[in-house]
Formats: structure tokens, C-alpha cells, sequence
């Protein structure tokens, strides 16, 4: 099944410069900024300059040097917030929602970094055992 991409989506608007974001970092080909809804602490997103819907298209359709640089970015960024422990900090969570099962709410790739806090255990599914 192709993808299709909505370009009117509010990244897609932020890449174009039609919404302001407060901007952490931006590469060639990624794009890095504080989350207006943060969850935690240290909530900022990183999303890919291409126009893919979630992980799997940018996995199947993106160059080489996309990925090469949407991965770098993803670990710089931490890195600059000072969360990973290698620099001192206790670490940090990254999360990428694909599909409706898993609630994405913008359909472009996007990685929720965050940090900054204990973050809890990583996924609760209502009416089943741990």
C-alpha cells in the first residue's frame, strides 16, 4: 500500500515555515524542536525534513544519508539536553508512534524524546497482566 502524505499537517507547516517552533537543533536534513503539549521535562521532537508518514515509509523510501542524519540528530539532540549517562545524565526515553493503534496524532515521522525525570514503566494495556 503507498503512502499518503498530508502535506497540510502541522509539521509539514512548521518545515515550511507557516508555524513557528522553538527550535532545539536542525541538520540538512532533520529538524529538531521543544513539544507545545511536553509530557515530560525534556519533551522535544525530531522529525525527518522528507515528507514520510511514520517510521516504516522512512525505513522503505529514504536515502541512505536521510536516515544516516535523522539517527545522528536523534542521539545529538539527547546529548545536547545532557540526558544520555555517558554525559551525566540518567537517561532518557524515545518513542515514535505509527498508525492508529498506536495513537499518532500528526502523520509525518516524528521521535518524542524524553527526559529529565523517572519516566515510569514504558506501555500499560488496560485489562492485561504484568
Amino acid at each position: 500500500m503507498p503512502y499518503a502524505y498530508d502535506d497540510q499537517n502541522i509539521f509539514a507547516k512548521i518545515l515550511r515555515g507557516e508555524i513557528p517552533c522553538k527550535k532545539v537543533h536542525e541538520t540538512e536534513r532533520s529538524l529538531a524542536f521543544h513539544d507545545i503539549n511536553p509530557q515530560a521535562p525534556t519533551h522535544v521532537l525530531v522529525i525527518p525534513k522528507g515528507a514520510y508518514v511514520n517510521y516504516d515509509h522512512f525505513a522503505l523510501e529514504a536515502s541512505a544519508e536521510e536516515i544516516v542524519d535523522f539517527t545522528r540528530c536523534v542521539g545529538e539532540v539527547a546529548k545536547m539536553l545532557g540526558h544520555p549517562e555517558s554525559e551525566g545524565g540518567n537517561g532518557y526515553r524515545i518513542l515514535s508512534n505509527a498508525g492508529p493503534d498506536a495513537h499518532q496524532e500528526v502523520p509525518h515521522l516524528h521521535i518524542h524524546i524524553f527526559g529529565g525525570a523517572f519516566l515510569g514503566r514504558m506501555v500499560s494495556v488496560p485489562g492485561r497482566a504484568r
